[in-house]
């Protein structure tokens, strides 16, 4: 099938509140035109300079997402467009993002990254870090930042009861926060679930969904 027609089957396939980023990293410029040709605007890269160089070709209207690691030193280049930044994992990566934005005259959306798989090798705030960043009333110095949801990967697992698992911690971090008083935050956005799991997420509670394989072949 077509980039467009895997599109409109996913989209067939999402509840109506959940939004849906098109995973466009080592994709060619074409296969997001055809995208963006099919109604998709929600795009999502994890490597800077990657995004940055799609983003000059590309209409003006696409919303980018920044869903990788993020280093502090690369953040410069991102925040003159960035619509929404998914893995902030530190305290002191918003120090620089609250910076750069300023510097555009921006308020720029974060989402923080929370660590709920098992693997050691993904990034994130741990439960205790996430709860006392609220309790400390962290993000308050942040004026030019929005703290709009929260982030997280599932296992790399077959085990679906794991997986579930890990999506209704992040669901319940998510319940339990939201109605917490605290500047610079307004969570929204769930963000959790990939091709392999997106299904299973939006049971979960999700909202936000980073579709990329599924949607453009494998890589």
């Amino acid at each position: 099938m077509s980039i467009a027609q895997n599109l409109h089957a996913i989209r067939a396939s999402l509840p109506q509140e959940v939004s849906l980023v098109a995973v466009s990293k080592t994709k060619p410029i074409a296969d997001l035109q055809e995208a963006y040709a099919a109604g998709q605007r929600l795009f999502g890269e994890n490597k800077i300079q990657e995004m940055t160089e799609k983003w000059e070709h590309l209409p003006k209207d696409i919303s980018w997402h920044m869903i990788g690691h993020v280093q502090s030193n690369k953040v410069k280049f991102m925040a003159p467009y960035v619509s929404l930044i998914h893995g902030v994992d530190r305290l002191s990566l918003l120090d620089e993002i609250n910076k750069q934005a300023a510097k555009n005259n921006r308020i720029i959306n974060c989402l923080l990254q929370v660590h709920i798989a098992q693997e050691e090798t993904k990034f994130g705030f741990d439960e205790q870090e996430l709860l006392a960043a609220f309790d400390a009333n962290a993000f308050a110095p942040y004026s030019n930042i929005n703290i709009a949801g929260l982030m997280g990967m599932a296992s790399f697992t077959s085990d679906t009861t794991q997986i579930k698992t890990e999506f209704n911690q992040l669901k319940s971090h998510f319940d339990s926060l939201k109605n917490k008083p605290t500047a610079q935050v307004n969570l929204q956005i769930l963000s959790m679930g990939m091709s392999g799991d997106y299904a299973l997420a939006i049971a979960c509670g999700s909202n936000m969904v980073r579709i990329g394989s599924s949607i453009f072949g494998n890589r």
